[in-house]
């Protein structure tokens, strides 16, 4: 297995509030570009749970059945109550309340209530399950889907463009599965349910109630359409706060080493009053919602007491009947909020689906040959013909490379900034696949190779290093899993690193912080020589490896690098033109062109491009 660096970058995600977004779960309402091809394709997601997903809706119409019913005959004992009073009261013989007819109405009505509860706590349950499989089969294919995903993709998106999909997306998928959907069958069978138990009380009672809705609607839309740019207002500036505090705090040092304190502390007072600004409107205008609901439906009520009262009186309707109505009102005017308020987490919710499908359906990188050629036996022989390579097509950064480098050569690269280096590298562990020409190992074009076998080849030491939050030893062992201990520990001394680990608390059982600044850049570098050794790579790509590091690690790392290098052929990115004298061949890169190749010496005597190079970083006395 080759030890592979990648650079250790920080990356801002987007942030949401609770319930997705904002207040009292209202979301921040994005659209999506095509509603039905996403929810066709979550769908397809859920099929494998369509079983779970039918006994949730057969649950969550019972539940809703079982408390729908339950006020229609409640009414039925008040009002049993209220004619037993009153024929006593009147002084009918033998008159009074009948309270076993009451007490088996209470025993039904407790009855129902616990079934109904069961009945939701089971749908929970099972939708629960159903959210997370879901969620979790869709964070398995995004990761599967990163390692087939070419490089260049990356070069077009931020690091936490592609965290958001794998957390924020897929958890506002999973919330509003886990959530809303149960809510969602459970409003409509309660408004469904309701209207008809009304209808089934007094339609004119009905009438009275319903010409309360299109108040509600048209509140409820006015509010929402007010609070809506808040939010997002809110949710942007949240976003550049927390940019801000991440930024100063990384570069916490640098900042009061030039005393930034004051300009920080004023950018952080700026984005805070915005932030404020935003957030106590869309606070206030989402508040607001609850009780302008509150209001309308206590006019309801005002309104369908009078009414009931009347009917009452005519013996058009009992007593009895003018409670459950009213527990109807209540219960038929919060599904209408209900509603409302899940319309616009649907919204959002599709439209971080959406994203999701567009990460899972990226163009892939080119598929493995079907005969793959084996790399045992590779001796490391690695030629160039006529490579030509472009991330873009008007963007060409290797024209027309040509070398042949044998086995267990040392090839520097060297050139400004920008001249192709780095991208070499990255061509011959494909990476990126040429435009043009071939490269080859050992005479065998490097697309014959599977790609995983091609890149354990490889064995790579940067400048910038990674190490992950684990044990020295683990770290270590990250070039070949399955080394025993005894093998990572003469790696260690092969790479010069045995010395300072035991030197260090617990040595090798170390733990190495997050952020990797428990040890020294030295150390650092010396453990990722030492992972290189352990991984046995045929061919090595260092980059400058000294850089920021005492003399006397300094020496320690070049020891190192010299028994690493030993009878391997190795790609030297050199910077410091002084390290590399020793080097078999010297290609100088120029603009993507290899404008000069050959020793160290000879290339001096040429006087070209590579002198120039030489001569500009250090005192001519000094060169010679």
């Amino acid at each position: 297995m080759s030890n592979h660096q990648t650079d250790n970058k920080h990356s801002n995600t987007t942030n949401r509030g609770p319930g997705g977004g904002g207040p009292h779960g209202m979301a921040i309402m994005e659209k999506p570009k095509d509603f039905k091809t996403t929810i066709k394709k979550l769908m397809d997601y859920m099929k494998p749970y369509r079983t779970s997903i039918i006994i949730v809706i057969l649950l969550a119409i019972g539940s809703s059945i079982f408390a729908i019913v339950a006020p229609k005959i409640l009414g039925k004992a008040i009002t049993k109550i209220y004619e037993g009073l009153i024929s006593k009261v009147s002084g009918v013989p033998g008159a009074g309340v009948d309270f076993g007819y009451v007490e088996n109405i209470i025993l039904l009505l407790l009855g129902l209530y616990v079934v109904s509860a069961v009945f939701a706590f089971v749908q929970g349950f099972i939708i629960s399950g159903v959210a997370q499989k879901v969620s979790f089969n869709l964070r398995r294919d995004i990761s599967e889907k990163i390692n087939r995903i070419p490089l260049k993709y990356f070069d077009t998106k931020t690091h936490g463009e592609v965290l958001s999909r794998v957390t924020n997306d897929i958890d506002t998928v999973s919330q509003t599965l886990n959530q809303s959907m149960s809510q969602i069958i459970t409003s409509v069978i309660t408004l469904i349910g309701v209207f008809i138990m009304m209808l089934t009380i007094s339609w004119l009672m009905t009438l009275a109630a319903v010409i309360m809705l299109p108040l509600s609607i048209i509140f409820i839309s006015l509010i929402v359409k007010r609070s809506q740019k808040y939010f997002k207002q809110q949710q942007a500036y949240l976003g550049h706060i927390n940019g801000h505090v991440e930024e100063i705090f990384s570069g916490h040092i640098i900042m009061k080493a030039f005393n930034g304190e004051k300009k920080a502390i004023q950018e952080f007072d700026d984005l805070n009053e915005r932030l404020y600004d935003s957030a106590w409107k869309s606070q206030f205008f989402s508040g607001m919602m609850m009780p302008i609901m509150s209001f309308i439906g206590n006019l309801g009520f005002v309104m369908v007491s009078i009414l009931g009262g009347w009917l009452a009186i005519k013996r058009a309707i009992e007593v009895g009947d003018i409670l459950a109505f009213i527990q109807y009102v209540r219960q038929f005017t919060q599904p209408i909020a209900q509603v409302a308020q899940i319309s616009n987490v649907i919204q959002s919710t599709v439209a971080a689906a959406e994203r999701v499908f567009e990460f899972l359906e990226e163009e892939e990188e080119v598929p493995e040959t079907e005969n793959p050629v084996s790399t045992e036996n590779i001796a490391g022989k690695v030629s160039f013909k006529d490579v030509h390579f472009g991330y873009s097509q008007d963007k060409v950064i290797i024209n027309s490379l040509t070398a042949d480098i044998k086995p267990g050569q040392r090839i520097a690269i060297v050139g400004p900034t920008g001249g192709g280096k780095t991208t070499i590298v990255k061509l011959l562990m494909r990476f990126y696949d040429v435009s043009g020409g071939t490269i080859a190992i050992d005479g065998i074009d490097i697309r014959k190779f599977k790609r995983n076998e091609l890149r354990s080849m490889f064995g790579m030491v940067l400048q910038d290093t990674w190490l992950f939050n684990g044990s020295i030893i683990d770290n270590i062992r990250y070039g070949r899993l399955d080394a025993t201990d005894d093998e990572v520990i003469e790696a260690a001394k092969a790479a010069y690193a045995h010395p300072f680990i035991k030197t260090l608390p617990h040595g090798y059982q170390m733990e190495i912080n997050e952020e990797a600044d428990n040890i020294s850049q030295g150390q650092k570098q010396l453990l990722t020589i030492a992972r290189a050794v352990l991984a046995n790579p045929k061919i090595l790509i260092l980059d400058e490896a000294t850089s920021s590091v005492d003399t006397r690690t300094e020496v320690l790392i070049q020891k190192a690098m010299e028994n690493l290098m030993k009878d391997r052929t190795s790609f030297i990115i050199a910077h410091r033109l002084s390290t590399i004298r020793d080097a078999d061949l010297i290609l100088v890169m120029k603009e993507g062109d290899i404008v000069e190749q050959g020793k160290h010496e000879e290339l001096l005597a040429a006087k070209g491009f590579y002198a120039s190079l030489y001569y500009s970083q250090f005192e001519i006395g000094d060169a010679s």
